[in-house]
């Protein structure tokens, strides 16, 4: 089964942030990523706190983002980060992580952060999205090579809807991250739901 993960930004949320980030993580989700970087320090530790509390609840995993210091502090077991800032952590700090990610733009950077010991990639931006606007997307050949170059799971990320998620499922990738969708959607359980059966359909070609 290819797995959904919350890529979260309070700014495109429809109404309380935390209650959004609730029923995101009640439908389901893998994992939900805490990507609020222009958050100040302080705002971004409170904010964890209660994210984490509320993806605890229901057994998914709160990802911090961005933040390295304040996710060693806060004792978090999961980090996820640019390369750039994957680079400048030290080996015994990337070690306190049980869960590790990075967002790849290319196999080379994908190879790098296995080698920094990664538990996961995100790879992207896949499709177009109003998130790189005017940017090319590397689509999903580029996908699939990242995803055949490094043994650990590859995410998809960029432009992910029901439309073409199955595009994503036949790549070999390990499921999609996706944050606008579900920022903006009606009704997160349905969104989810209509995302794995979609993607499980297309393993099944």
């Amino acid at each position: 089964m290819c797995n959904v993960i919350c890529v979260t930004n309070r700014c495109l949320c429809r109404g309380d942030f935390l209650k959004r980030l609730e029923e995101i993580a009640k439908a389901g989700v893998f994992a939900v990523i805490l990507r609020e970087k222009d958050m100040t320090d302080g705002q971004y530790r409170s904010l964890a706190v209660e994210s984490i509390c509320v993806c605890r609840q229901y057994g998914v995993p709160c990802v911090l983002h961005n933040f390295p210091e304040i996710a060693l502090e806060l004792g978090a077991t999961a980090l996820h980060l640019p390369m750039q800032k994957l680079r400048s952590l030290r080996e015994e700090e990337r070690k306190r992580f049980r869960v590790l990610g990075a967002s790849c733009h290319t196999c080379k950077e994908a190879l790098e952060a296995e080698a920094l010991g990664c538990t996961y990639i995100m790879a992207g931006h896949i499709f177009e999205t109003d998130c790189k606007r005017g940017l090319v997307p590397r689509g999903v050949d580029f996908l699939r090579e990242v995803a055949c170059a490094v043994e650990i799971p590859v995410f998809a990320l960029g432009g992910i809807n029901a439309a073409n998620v199955g595009e994503v499922a036949r790549t070999g990738a390990a499921g999609v991250c996706v944050m606008s969708g579900l920022m903006r959607c009606a009704d997160a359980a349905q969104y989810v739901d209509r995302l794995k059966r979609n993607m499980n359909l297309s393993q099944a070609d």
